[in-house]
């Protein structure tokens, strides 16, 4: 099926080289090109393709094109998805062929999904939608996780978290077991989460604490 990337920035690029290890494993992703709101229409993108327009040019597709939205901003993901109206538009989940699923019939996930290279997701594990899980991402058993949240790079969920919306953590942190996040949430990097956060705040170090700018 004919696939589409929206954003032609560097996370745009990554998407891309996972579509071919998805295609070298079997798929059958034909990448057209990308959209983009901040580069011309023609505008190489490395040696993937051409930026095809922007969001005017996505919204008059006349047949069937699945797109990746790839943009690392959860607000933004979430702002693109809602404009996206156009029917002939769908979103598949983008999973790297190197994902470990303990169990992969109690897994359930909803669309727009992007798993990248060598993550892990437990057993009775149920995710939203439009969530990207970055490089060696781990999700223990029995997480529930919402939509529009970024995971980064090695970050780590132990069992029994339950995540809202909106939410980032950052490279390689951690979520204890049994923690419950909200929305809005933005966990620094290599910060530990051991307490019970406030939804739309910020939490840094380890132990994770409330940082208020």
């Amino acid at each position: 099926m004919n696939i589409a990337i929206y954003g032609a920035g560097g996370f745009g690029k990554e998407v891309a080289c996972l579509l071919r290890r998805i295609n070298a494993a079997g798929g059958d992703w034909q990448l057209v090109g990308f959209y983009d709101d901040a580069k011309p229409a023609g505008t190489q993108v490395s040696v993937y393709g051409q930026v095809l327009g922007n969001m005017d040019d996505l919204l008059k597709v006349d047949q069937p094109l699945a797109v990746a939205i790839a943009i690392n901003e959860n607000k933004a993901v979430r702002r693109l998805r809602n404009e996206i109206t156009n029917p002939h538009i769908s979103f598949p989940n983008l999973i790297d062929p190197s994902l470990f699923l303990v169990d992969p019939q109690t897994v359930t996930m909803g669309q727009g999904n992007i798993i990248q290279y060598g993550c892990m997701i437990s057993c009775d594990v149920v995710i939203g939608s439009f969530n990207l899980f970055n490089d060696h991402v781990v999700v223990g058993h029995d997480n529930v996780i919402g939509d529009f949240n970024g995971l980064m790079p090695a970050a780590h969920l132990s069992g029994g978290v339950t995540i809202g919306n909106n939410n980032l953590l950052g490279v390689a942190s951690v979520v204890l077991q049994g923690m419950t996040i909200g929305d809005g949430i933005t966990l620094g990097a290599n910060s530990v989460l051991m307490t019970q956060p406030k939804s739309h705040s910020t939490y840094l170090g380890v132990p994770a604490k409330r940082f208020d700018l």
